[in-house]
């Protein structure tokens, strides 16, 4: 089996990933292997800089779309939410590594100069915007309650035996394809790591590893209130401020 073959296992997705339903109005598709990936656009500024959002696993573009993308669009920001296969209105399923695929389709299709772009992960979405910085060279790059180790992750709802390979395999499978140190390493741009003191879900030391691996190009903020789940609710207008200031320093505009 290929590192894809192993990682797209349906029972990898059955056990990592939480999709739901949710339609837009008027959504931005991007088309990519068949699947159409219903994502939103709001590009109201013709000068301005562009955040491409991924959200956490469980959530959807719907979910981002009151306070949080108004908050980034009056702050001179255009904004697109990149939506995954099988969740919102998107068609196919999950699939941990043809979604890396579809990352980097959503970015090319915004047709900017990714000298004025930011990628921004969050949770799971870490893995597609730590894919995108990798393989292209946009201005800069924010993870927030950010995954360090997938194999760690991986470890704590599956074996490798349930996919047809042994502990090896799948380790060598992940270094392939999901080896966030190397794409840390890779991008060469600035890092803003956000992460919540009181997250037990992805503990804290992640943000400081993907931080370390970053050096002096990342940047590293901590909330005392909050976790996984509420780290938005207690510190949601800072982090649009802090994200929103981050933007228009790397892109200078």
């Amino acid at each position: 089996m290929t590192p894809k073959e192993i990682l797209d296992h349906p029972v990898v997705a059955a056990r990592c990933f939480f999709p739901r339903r949710a339609r837009l109005e008027d959504p931005f598709v991007v088309l990519n292997a068949g699947v159409a990936l219903h994502c939103h656009r709001s590009a109201t500024h013709e000068h301005g800089p562009w955040l491409l959002h991924f959200h956490g696993n469980g959530e959807v573009v719907a979910d981002w779309l009151p306070g949080f993308t108004p908050g980034l669009v009056d702050a001179g920001l255009n904004v697109v939410l990149g939506e995954y296969r099988g969740y919102g209105g998107s068609s196919g399923s999950p699939a941990l590594a043809s979604m890396l695929d579809d990352a980097l389709a959503i970015t090319d299709a915004l047709g900017v100069d990714p000298g004025a772009l930011v990628v921004y992960g969050r949770s799971v979405g870490t893995i597609y915007a730590l894919h995108v910085a990798a393989h292209r060279p946009v201005a800069g790059l924010v993870i927030e309650s950010g995954i360090a180790d997938v194999r760690e992750r991986l470890a704590l709802r599956l074996r490798a035996e349930e996919l047809g390979v042994d502990d090896a395999q799948l380790q060598a499978a992940v270094d392939a394809l999901l080896n966030h140190r190397a794409k840390v390493q890779a991008f060469r741009g600035r890092m803003l790591v956000l992460h919540a003191q009181g997250d037990v879900l992805v503990r804290p030391d992640h943000a400081v590893q993907l931080a370390e691996w970053g050096g002096a190009r990342a940047s590293l903020q901590l909330f005392e209130r909050g976790n996984h789940n509420t780290i938005h609710a207690f510190n949601g207008d800072q982090i649009i401020e802090t994200v929103a200031g981050f933007v228009h320093e790397v892109t200078g505009a």
